[in-house]
């Protein structure tokens, strides 16, 4: 018997509640993450590389990528990775080179100057990791069953990606 058929019709009301009200938070906190990391770049005096410019740079690291491999992981959406990877080049925070395989493909990695820009970034995420434990907001085990159940509703997402249609 299914768990569904036995959940009263005011504790299902309850949870879908629930469900919009994270789905909100999560759009919220995105935003909001952008906006520390755009206050950040005021406060060192990073003016030319935008917020989502940033934390892709932040998130390509040490590693060597293309467009397709970013939008694969689920990071960022098709034309604005393909955008904001084409001005980062264009600023001189990454490299790119044709792939010998695929000459349509193109691979990209951080220069110097975007490794300062990750740099940044890192430091400040490391700083509010420490806040937030400090404070007393968040601890190891909040951590965890964030992600948990942050892990178990993309696994949800992307299986109704890829069944439904």
């Amino acid at each position: 018997m299914s768990m569904n058929k036995a959940v009263a019709p005011a504790q299902q009301q309850s949870f879908i509640s629930g469900y919009l009200e994270a789905l909100a938070l999560v759009e919220r906190l995105h935003r909001l993450l952008l906006d520390v990391i755009k206050d950040e770049f005021e406060r060192v005096g990073v003016l030319e590389v935008n917020a989502v410019q940033g934390l892709l740079l932040f998130n390509i690291g040490d590693n060597e990528v293309t467009a397709g491999e970013l939008k694969s992981r689920g990071y960022y959406q098709g034309s604005n990775v393909s955008y904001n990877l084409k001005k980062l080049v264009d600023m001189g925070y990454m490299h790119h080179q044709r792939c010998e395989m695929d000459r349509r493909s193109v691979r990209v990695r951080l220069t110097e100057s975007g490794r300062n820009i990750r740099d940044v970034v890192g430091k400040l995420f490391a700083r509010h990791a420490e806040g937030l434990q400090a404070k007393g907001v968040l601890g190891s085990d909040g951590v965890e069953e964030i992600n948990v159940s942050l892990r178990r509703m993309e696994r949800y997402w992307s299986d109704q990606i890829r069944y439904i249609y």
